[in-house]
């Protein structure tokens, strides 16, 4: 997969804009990589149902909070019916966010996002340093606490407490989770229960996806000490330059004091051993970040329950949860599109 990199002579404007420290790089640093793209999400919104009144959407947008590690310079979206760009206060997600009435739905319609994204490797020292930046005690609190799928208490903390004993400090505890869920889980889409990212479920069953994984990496984080937060967008595949998402990626992030925030991808290390290492402390460029958090409130508000994740669009009619509206997404690397424009394609 050829990937687009910046030059070295970026790697100061791209470092600043990230607020990463400049201090481990030299002049003969390699540069850092990155992955140029356009992407193309679409929400198909079917004729609203004969005597309903109102529908409401909230489409997710992809992520520009500070801790993100992607750019995205160009954003457009479509939609026959008027919208506005909301943001949600306490995670910093960002979505637009549709009131349609029955008579602008009387027939199918389409919301059509559009935007470049540029994605960087988020890799980080894990080594502490006086240079790291603060992070305000209020914001860690906020990833210390349960949410409604990663309880803090029962056979979460005994775990938690069983395989950090003796650990000390931040790093270490996280590498004994880290570590206890490659050995004990494994990655698959058997059965039912995985892809809730229920900790408690994960736990027991040993198995699952990237929300099962991380959630149960999360509940023993935090169970431990350590905050942690969840994150999640669209997987790339990284041996293809254009084509369709076939689905979500979710990975972690935890923090530690010297450092900041860290990430992991246990649920990738687990599909791919011999990268184990590298998934603590980094995370790879084949991936658009569209939101963080779970137990999620939108604003204005959703009438249901708060939302598990954020990575499709999610609607309600009449102020009840509503699933007939689809979504789909493609994408295109920068490096195929400057090819098919010089061939004539």
């Amino acid at each position: 997969m050829r990937r687009s990199t910046v030059t070295t002579a970026l790697v100061s404007a791209a470092a600043l804009l990230l607020g990463v420290s400049l201090a481990g790089f030299s002049a003969a640093a390699p540069a850092v990589p990155s992955r140029s793209l356009e992407m193309t999400t679409i929400t198909h919104v079917p004729a609203m149902p004969a005597g309903a009144h109102q529908l409401k959407i909230w489409i997710p947008l992809p992520y520009t909070g500070r801790d993100a590690y992607q750019k995205v310079p160009h954003l457009k979206i479509e939609s026959p019916v008027p919208y506005h760009v909301d943001h949600e206060p306490v995670f910093g997600d960002r979505y637009a966010y549709l009131v349609v009435k029955p008579s602008q739905a009387r027939k199918p319609f389409d919301v059509r996002v559009s935007f470049q994204v540029e994605r960087f490797e988020h890799r980080v020292s894990l080594t502490p340093s006086s240079a790291a930046p603060a992070v305000p005690h209020m914001e860690l609190a906020r990833y210390l606490r349960p949410d409604r799928m990663i309880p803090l208490n029962g056979e979460i903390g005994r775990l938690s407490a069983e395989y950090t004993k003796g650990a000390h400090g931040n790093i270490a505890k996280a590498h004994k989770i880290y570590d206890y869920i490659l050995a004990t889980m494994h990655y698959d889409h058997k059965g039912t229960g995985w892809g809730h990212g229920d900790a408690v479920w994960a736990c027991n069953s040993k198995h699952g996806n990237c929300t099962d994984f991380h959630s149960l990496f999360i509940g023993m984080a935090r169970a431990a000490g350590v905050p942690a937060r969840f994150q999640i967008g669209l997987a790339l595949p990284a041996n293809f330059h254009s084509g369709t998402v076939a689905g979500y990626h979710c990975w972690a992030e935890f923090y530690a004091k010297g450092i900041g925030w860290v990430p992991i991808d246990a649920a990738k290390a687990s599909q791919d051993p011999a990268k184990s290492k590298y998934y603590f402390g980094a995370i790879d460029t084949d991936r658009v970040m569209f939101s963080m958090g779970r137990d999620i409130r939108l604003v204005p508000a959703q009438k249901g329950a708060a939302l598990n994740y954020f990575v499709y669009p999610y609607a309600e009619l009449d102020g009840k949860p509503y699933d007939a509206i689809t979504h789909e997404a493609s994408f295109r690397d920068d490096s195929a599109t400057q090819t098919a424009e010089s061939t004539g394609d």
